[in-house]
């Protein structure tokens, strides 16, 4: 199995944004001495209190100074939001600072009200999946320079390396993102930490609809990854007490509090007690919305969830508190699938 991680620059406590993107740098530098296979940070909007990643394509800039080889990316870059052209120029800079190694995360999503008249943009699209699906063949094209040569954008072009242009991957959380990532014949990222009862069905549609893509960057066969809310600690005990913040925050979330984070503490209060240990083998319909265990339990159940959806890639998502924490979870958990360290 191979294992990536998306970064979502949490807030420590009594922390600023150069606090959480100092802890972004330490996290990308780790996995890449660990083995694991990319790093992606995400873009969340109107949380400065608990999560700084707003702009992933600058945070990348500065990590391809930072890292050497590990692959860096965007989970995801809300392409609601922005021009194709301007998203293309930006991962085609990314890619002349670190050759070879980008990868262009695509997914969408609205934030509040406020953030997204922030951000000028339209709430209300009339086709929203056709109106996906045209932003990201965009973006691919203007990357690969794949306009027709009649087309009006035909003679934009965007600078990069000249290396392997940025690997182009539609991020999602419903059976309509698997679609359109088939019918491109594109990579599918899977975000299983947000609605994981529909991970199985967004799988078999992404196959179901998936084409050989035309486009530059695309796959010959389905490819695809699964983010996964998961925490590795020595102890099932005690990963379960650490997974509290994430349950607690889910709950927070279900109660309109998008922008707080509790603490270990504080999360097992609201919970009413500690959660009770993910258990080493699931049910075979049970998909948790975050999981947690030893070494040894938790690799057992990245296999199960990975083989549910027949992938071979798993990427880790966490909401801990505590930074220690965090880097300890990414080493136990190379530790115990058996990655190989650089």
């Amino acid at each position: 199995m191979e294992l990536s991680v998306v970064d979502l620059s949490p807030v420590p406590e009594g922390g600023t944004a150069t606090d959480a993107y100092a802890n972004t740098v330490e996290a990308a530098r780790q996995a890449e001495r660990l083995g694991y296979t990319r790093f992606w940070v995400a873009e969340h909007h109107g949380m400065a209190d608990t999560l700084a990643g707003t702009t992933p394509e600058v945070v990348l800039g500065h990590l391809a100074a930072e890292t050497d080889a590990i692959r860096l990316g965007s989970g995801a870059v809300l392409l609601n939001h922005y021009s194709p052209f301007k998203v293309a120029e930006q991962f085609g800079a990314l890619d002349a600072l670190a050759p070879g190694r980008v990868d262009a995360g695509l997914g969408r999503a609205n934030g509040s009200p406020a953030v997204d008249r922030a951000l000028g943009t339209e709430r209300h699209v009339q086709n929203p999946d056709e109106d996906h699906a045209e932003k990201v063949e965009a973006v691919v094209s203007h990357l690969y320079d794949e306009f027709p040569d009649d087309h009006a954008y035909a003679d934009l072009q965007v600078p990069r390396s000249g290396d392997d242009p940025p690997a182009p991957w539609l991020l999602g959380s419903s059976p309509s993102s698997a679609a359109i990532a088939g019918e491109l014949g594109l990579r599918y990222c899977f975000a299983a930490f947000i609605r994981p009862q529909f991970a199985v069905r967004a799988f078999e549609e992404y196959r179901e609809h998936f084409r050989a893509s035309a486009l530059g960057g695309g796959v010959d066969e389905p490819t695809g990854t699964i983010a996964v809310n998961a925490i590795c600690a020595p102890t099932d005990e005690t990963a379960a007490r650490r997974r509290a913040v994430a349950e607690a925050t889910y709950k927070r979330m279900r109660r309109g509090e998008v922008a707080t984070r509790p603490s270990v503490e504080e999360a097992i209060d609201e919970l009413g007690g500690v959660p009770a240990p993910t258990p080493a083998t699931l049910d075979d319909d049970e998909w948790p919305r975050a999981i947690s265990g030893s070494p040894e339990t938790l690799a057992g159940l990245l296999d199960q969830l990975a083989d549910r959806v027949g992938v071979d890639e798993v990427m880790i998502q966490h909401v801990v508190g505590d930074h220690e924490h965090a880097l300890r979870s990414h080493e136990l958990l190379a530790d115990g699938v058996g990655l190989e360290s650089r």
